[in-house]
């Protein structure tokens, strides 16, 4: 339990499950300080791979021959990069080499990274969906262009195949990778209680940590217990983002959405979803 003071009493009662591994500390104690009772259950767990020596060697092919265009998909994953070429004496070059790139970013948290690492984006998504990066990519003449594509943990975005398919010279680069969870028995707990109605809320931050849950409550036999809680309002899904959302809404259930797509919006988003006492969970699928 955090030792900080309360800011308000909101959340006083709630037992609420973060099915988060990056930043869970953090988070939890967000929510602690609003009287939340928080459990941390991450589905997945995020796997770094900043010393990976092919990282390492396609940065240095970057800083030999700068891309004219590079693509950040995640804040996370793009500081991580910057942190692994500062670690290895890369740093310097490869803000250097990218100083003239075109940067695109997916939504508003890897816009931040790459103004951190002192670079300009050039465009950021405005729906965090890598299919609306692509088609912002396909507005270039990409024949014979050097991407440098930074790719999210499950690198499953199709946007290589899409560069390689009109001409270019792809550069892909995977900072962390998507993992098993670090306690497997703590997601059963979690899916079980959320079935029995002995959960308030649910909170992600992550799509594949979001799928990988829901299939462990289904694997449970949790899963229609957990929809029949979210229908009559009595469990409320958390999201960070729309691309968070979009396992549980695949499954029909109501979702509870940050509206600037990040932690803090996402920590009051639920804050004053149950300060108000608002409807059901299905009233804040926006």
């Amino acid at each position: 339990m955090s030792t900080a003071p309360l800011l308000s009493h909101a959340l006083t009662g709630r037992r609420i499950v973060i099915a988060v591994d990056r930043r869970s500390e953090e988070l939890a104690a967000a929510l602690e300080r609003h009287g939340a009772s928080v459990e941390v259950a991450p589905a997945m767990s995020t796997v770094p791979h900043i010393d990976d020596a092919s990282l390492l060697e396609r940065t240095r092919e970057l800083i030999a021959r700068p891309p004219q265009v590079a693509v950040a998909l995640t804040g996370v994953g793009f500081r991580g990069w910057i942190e692994a070429a500062d670690a290895a004496g890369l740093g310097e070059d490869l803000r250097t080499a990218m100083s003239d790139s075109l940067i695109l970013a997916r939504g508003p948290k890897a816009r931040g990274a790459v103004q951190q690492a002192g670079l300009t984006t050039g465009w950021a998504a405005t729906s965090e969906v890598s299919a609306e990066v692509g088609e912002r990519l396909l507005e270039e003449d990409l024949h014979g262009k050097r991407v440098a594509v930074q790719h999210h943990g499950s690198g499953s975005d199709g946007l290589d195949e899409l560069l390689d398919r009109h001409g270019a010279d792809v550069v892909s680069l995977t900072v962390y990778r998507w993992g098993p969870s670090r306690d497997p028995e703590a997601v059963v707990r979690s899916v079980i209680a959320a079935s029995a109605g002995e959960v308030d809320a649910v909170v992600f931050t992550a799509a594949p940590g979001a799928s990988r849950w829901l299939e462990e409550a289904e694997r449970a036999g949790a899963l229609a217990g957990i929809a029949e809680q979210a229908a009559a309002g009595h469990l409320t899904f958390a999201a960070v983002g729309p691309v968070t959302a979009g396992p549980l809404r695949e499954r029909g259930l109501p979702v509870l959405m940050a509206e600037r797509g990040r932690m803090g919006s996402l920590v009051r988003g639920v804050v004053q979803h149950f300060d108000t006492g608002s409807g059901t969970a299905g009233e804040e699928d926006r």
